[in-house]
């Protein structure tokens, strides 16, 4: 952008030229915007990818076949299969929406579309995080709850040891704060990932404000 904040000095200087100088600005929104939401649109592809072969290497580890044991003994596998397919299933449709906004931001002709259109953008993005967290966290909530408790019930059978409230209760805040935890590093990776391209689409957006259409 220290281009276009260089043109618009430039512009305040010289008032011969105001129509030359909001089509070269608009231009470079254009193109600044376009470019924003391809790479929002591509690195949702990279992390649906990224995230199918962490998932396909991970059923290859004795962990994650332990872990299923446990999911199927508290009756929670279809459950499991189930919202797994939901979570990816949504994650492909707001790919396929960041796509559509991507086609719409390289069509567009206008000011006022572009406007609109970077709205939508930042808006996808935004509910597109809001699902990944909210999920992520009833997911790992109701899952790691009932491995949790299989897993004391195994213990207090194997040790002989009645498990107290106590030991449970201080089992569950430690599990509720690795999950907060877990989801407090997703946010900030995804407040790293996305935080720029989302302030470059909202100064953008500024810069649209302030040209006559």
């Amino acid at each position: 952008m220290e281009e276009l904040d260089l043109l618009k000095k430039s512009w305040n200087k010289n008032e011969n030229y105001p129509k030359i100088s909001e089509e070269r600005i608009y231009a470079m929104l254009y193109k600044n915007s376009s470019s924003a939401v391809k790479w929002i649109f591509i690195i949702s592809i990279i992390e649906l990818v990224f995230g199918l072969v962490l998932n396909i290497c991970m059923q290859f580890t004795k962990s994650y076949s332990e872990n299923i044991t446990l999911i199927k003994e508290a009756g929670l596998y279809y459950f499991y299969e189930s919202f797994t397919v939901l979570m990816y299933a949504v994650i492909i449709y707001f790919i396929v929406k960041f796509y559509l906004v991507y086609q719409k931001v390289s069509t567009t002709d206008s000011v006022k579309q572009l406007m609109e259109t970077i709205i939508k953008a930042r808006q996808t993005v935004r509910n597109y995080i809001i699902f990944n967290l909210t999920s992520a966290a009833v997911f790992m909530i109701v899952i790691f709850s009932f491995v949790l408790h299989q897993t004391l019930i195994k213990q207090s059978l194997e040790t002989h040891k009645q498990i107290t409230i106590g030991i449970y209760l201080g089992s569950i805040a430690a599990l509720l704060i690795i999950i907060g935890v877990v989801i407090g590093l997703f946010w900030l990776f995804y407040r790293l990932l996305y935080g720029f391209l989302l302030k470059r689409l909202k100064k953008n957006y500024n810069e649209l404000q302030k040209i006559d259409y």
